[in-house]
């Protein structure tokens, strides 16, 4: 059982997120809506892994990636990307993502990334 943090700008994916992982026996420990948001969380729960939407209002997904990488380089996150955004996807896993999960999510594809990158 992991750890959690889920980041999205849209509740309903929020949502989505949690009830595959929450089936999957993980914990969640925080949700947020943006960049902002998800750096302050990341401080404060120290969750195992983090689930991060790339387009966000405000502070984007691979600004939080990369604040969040350069105070913790052991930090697990995994974006989730829309359709069309392999080129933002590139740049994050460059930046230091573990993996990527497409929209809409794949249940199996899901738990199949996080339990790959907690090993």
């Amino acid at each position: 059982m992991a750890r959690i943090l889920i980041v999205d700008d849209a509740k309903f994916m929020r949502l989505t997120l949690s009830n595959i992982l929450e089936k999957a026996n993980h914990e969640i420990v925080g949700e947020a809506e943006n960049g902002d948001e998800a750096v302050n969380l990341y401080e404060k729960v120290k969750p195992d892994l983090v689930t991060m939407d790339i387009t966000m209002p405000g502070k984007n997904g691979l600004v939080a990636l990369k604040e969040i990488k350069t105070k913790h380089a052991n930090a697990k996150i995994i974006m989730c990307s829309a359709m069309g955004q392999q080129k933002m996807v590139v740049e994050a896993i460059e930046a230091g993502a573990k993996d990527f999960i497409v929209k809409p999510f794949d249940e199996s594809r899901v738990i199949e990334a996080i339990n790959r990158v907690l090993g």
